[in-house]
């Protein structure tokens, strides 16, 4: 038996964050607290303000979320079989993660990990996130999927 996974669990904070930068604050204090390792989920073709203005039918983030498009994420979490705890971490897009969450979570095998995952959002809710990122996330026990405004709502 190989007891250092057992006393060495790793956690890591992986996130997207949009426009306000809302989702990036949550995920670097949840870091600092939880001493988890940080990953920042980039799309590889960065977003425009324009991209993200989703009052704008043509907007790319509608396009993307409408087509059920993969969105290529920049770079890969470095030693993944490490972290046995994943909080996930991305602003809400109609009711749902992002394009760019749903293709993080395919790149990466699951199995064995505790996913909690936080959402931010202005005006939605959470919808059915956890669920339609269930289908991504093969083998992991999401135990919690919630939104929140601020970090103090992690702990509730």
């Amino acid at each position: 038996i190989d007891t250092r996974r057992y006393i060495m669990s790793k956690s890591l904070v992986a996130f997207f964050s949009a426009e306000s930068g809302k989702t990036k604050r949550i995920a670097e204090s949840l870091s600092r607290q939880t001493s988890s390792e940080l990953f920042e989920i980039k799309p590889k073709k960065p977003y425009s303000k324009a991209d993200l203005k989703y009052t704008n039918p043509m907007a790319r983030c509608n396009r993307e979320k409408i087509g059920k498009k993969d969105v290529p994420v920049a770079g890969q979490v470095q030693n993944w079989n490490d972290f046995d705890t994943v909080y996930l971490g991305f602003p809400i897009w109609y009711y749902a993660a992002p394009n760019v969450i749903n293709t993080f979570c395919k790149g990466y095998d699951w199995s064995g990990k505790k996913v909690y995952i936080f959402a931010t959002s202005g005006s939605s809710g959470i919808g059915k996130t956890k669920e339609k990122l269930e289908q991504y996330m093969n083998g992991a026990e999401i135990k919690e999927a919630k939104r929140v405004d601020g970090i103090e709502e992690l702990a509730d």
